[in-house]
């Protein structure tokens, strides 16, 4: 079942063979995974909101329309249950102010260019990029985490979360400002220039 598509898979389901769910949870399970643990920084947390999060697709996969892939509409669900559970936390998914609207910032991206590349291809980095990524606030953390790791479209990332793409782009844009100050702070001004 390996070489269907996740909308092949689905009406399966619908057609009444359950057990084909088991396939889409096993494509989808890790990246769904990464993003919990991003946002909710807790292991156990984050693993109790992946299978809530299959269950309610499940359930609701009737509802599905396939105007999106499967995965944008489970990462939508998982966001909604990681808000949920970091709510209850006392932990709502605000954003940082900033001081302005953040959809006036959206044309503000940061350029990275400058990183030489002994530094960006070592292991080294990449593990400073993850440390930095670990420290983001849940909602730019999860943003990031989408946009950089599971190479997610402005739009994608703006289904999931509820955002217009102004505001996608805006976090986007406050996500890397942080992620380079972290990085900044582990590999020092030296080798990263601003």
């Amino acid at each position: 079942m390996e070489s269907l598509s996740d909308h092949e898979i689905i009406n399966r389901v619908l057609g009444g063979n359950m057990r084909s769910f088991a396939t889409l949870v096993e494509r989808h399970q890790d990246k769904a995974m990464t993003l919990a643990m991003r946002m909710l920084r807790n292991r156990e947390e984050a693993e109790e909101a992946v299978q809530d999060a299959f269950v309610r697709a499940f359930n609701a996969l009737g509802q599905f329309e396939k105007r999106s892939t499967f995965s944008t509409w489970l990462y939508r669900i998982l966001f909604n249950v990681c808000s949920t559970i970091l709510s209850k936390r006392g932990e709502p998914m605000q954003s940082i102010s900033s001081g302005k609207n953040e959809e006036e910032r959206e044309d503000e991206i940061p350029d990275f260019s400058e990183i030489p590349d002994l530094i960006v291809e070592g292991e080294e980095f990449r593990e400073r990029v993850i440390e930095a990524l670990n420290e983001l606030p849940p909602l730019y953390s999860g943003i990031a985490t989408m946009f950089y790791l599971d190479d997610l479209s402005y739009e994608e990332i703006g289904t999931i979360t509820g955002s217009p793409l102004g505001t996608v782009k805006a976090r986007l844009f406050r996500a890397r400002a942080m992620l380079r100050a972290g990085i900044v702070r582990r590999i020092g001004t030296k080798e990263l220039a601003l």
